[in-house]
């Protein structure tokens, strides 16, 4: 009759290891509370508000993001693990490519820096001319063609369209 004690060990890396996913169940877990605070803190007059509120869809937000988390953890603490993705074919022991990452953040950068200066249309132009370029392309006729033209297009569709004011710089007046 031997009694076993309960040993209580810390948790080892290994066992961390494998069940790693719990990582992104504590984010969405987080991610769920921060919206759900700041759901719970949006200031409403009853008068100013309809029969939902604009605190419903932040609410519904926030507790779908808790429950898959929890969903999430108890599949993982159960012995579910998620699946090797097999439609991608990278090489993972080659060096990752930091000169078209750093071409992309400088394109990102120049038209965070632009927007307000020459507006959207420029300065979008810009960011999906250099995307493009960050990423291999080298119609060097086209592709800023392209770049305009999408840049005009996503311009019009937010700023006339959806109602979403994009700075318009120079070209203001011509849309």
């Amino acid at each position: 009759m031997g009694v076993h004690k309960a040993v209580n060990k810390p948790l080892s890396r290994a066992w961390l290891r494998e069940r790693s996913e719990l990582g992104v169940s504590a984010v969405l877990v987080g991610l769920g509370v921060l919206v759900l605070v700041d759901a719970i803190r949006i200031h409403t007059d009853f008068a100013q508000r309809g029969p939902v509120g604009p605190k419903a869809v932040p609410v519904v937000v926030g507790v779908g993001l808790v429950v898959v988390a929890a969903l999430l953890a108890r599949d993982v603490l159960r012995g579910g693990r998620g699946e090797a993705e097999g439609g991608e074919d990278v090489d993972l022991s080659a060096p990752a490519d930091w000169r078209t990452v750093l071409l992309l953040c400088g394109a990102f950068l120049a038209n965070a820096a632009l927007i307000g200066v020459v507006g959207f249309p420029i300065s979008g132009a810009i960011l999906f001319w250099g995307a493009a370029y960050a990423l291999g392309s080298r119609a060097f006729v086209r592709d800023p063609l392209l770049a305009a033209g999408l840049s005009v297009a996503t311009f019009v569709l937010f700023n006339n369209l959806l109602g979403v004011p994009l700075p318009g710089g120079p070209l203001m007046g011509m849309f």
